[in-house]
């Protein structure tokens, strides 16, 4: 199959539908690549789901860096963006840019990702000047939660316009494409149609031009957690720890490592 580019997934708007997922990791990024996602996005999500960071806001250029090239490594067709972490670019657009390229040139990504809409125009329009691809985020934007006072549902009543203008904002700047994170399904559907670029739904409804979930969530590795917008698609909490019970009995009974698994 061949390479997936930014010219590839905006010519893929309307035609067919886009599959992003989360990846950490070089296995986890190989078995994707293989199974055919387009996009791999080493989201900043790696702090809560793997670092176990209460949120997104701790982590830093150097880990996003380093869990980066790892999916890198792992990756032949997918196209994978690095998302910018908190405060990363939020301070200077002279920040923005000197940060975005070391994170294109040290973990081998191929765009960037980062929260934010009218406020981040000139930013975006500053990398997109500087050839650094962006994939825009809008929305409920998880570095923005004291604000927001928790993971909501953004583009409710008066929030509708706003979420436009953020949208039109993005696309305007010459962001490549845009997350959608829990944005009810019309308005979500409205900005789709109305944009010229892809959206990507997290938590938005099936009409945009395509989906992005949480690697963990969509495999059942972070327990009873299970957002509204998630599908576990299987239950590996429960897989892997019977498993590790089995190992744990056996070595205890001395049933492992039995003759076969010896050297002679």
């Amino acid at each position: 199959m061949s390479k997936v580019t930014v010219p590839v997934l905006k010519g893929m708007k309307g035609e067919k539908k886009i599959t992003m997922l989360t990846a950490y990791d070089h296995p986890t990024a190989k078995i994707m690549d293989d199974a055919g996602v387009d996009t791999i996005l080493v989201g900043d999500s790696v702090g809560p789901v793997v670092l176990g960071y209460p949120n997104t806001i701790p982590v830093t250029v150097d880990e996003m860096i380093h869990h980066t090239r790892a999916v890198v490594r792992g990756t032949k067709r997918a196209f994978v963006i690095i998302d910018m972490p908190f405060m990363s670019y939020q301070e200077s657009i002279e920040q923005a840019k000197r940060n975005a390229g070391r994170m294109l040139k040290e973990s081998g990504a191929e765009a960037v990702k980062l929260e934010g809409g009218v406020a981040m125009h000139d930013t975006i329009k500053a990398l997109v000047d500087v050839d650094i691809p962006v994939c825009a985020h809008i929305g409920l934007t998880p570095q923005s939660i004291h604000r927001m006072g928790g993971y909501k549902v953004q583009g409710k009543g008066k929030d509708v316009e706003r979420l436009i203008a953020d949208a039109r904002a993005v696309e305007a700047a010459g962001a490549f494409m845009v997350v959608l994170e829990c944005v009810p399904r019309q308005l979500a559907r409205e900005i789709t149609e109305m944009l010229a670029i892809p959206t990507i739904g997290i938590g938005a409804g099936p009409d945009c031009d395509g989906q992005v979930l949480v690697i963990h969530d969509l495999l059942g590795l972070l327990g009873n957690f299970r957002p509204k917008f998630v599908k576990q698609y299987r239950n590996l909490t429960q897989d892997i720890g019977n498993a590790v019970k089995e190992y744990v009995s056996e070595v205890a009974s001395g049933e492992f490592p039995d003759d076969s698994q010896s050297f002679h």
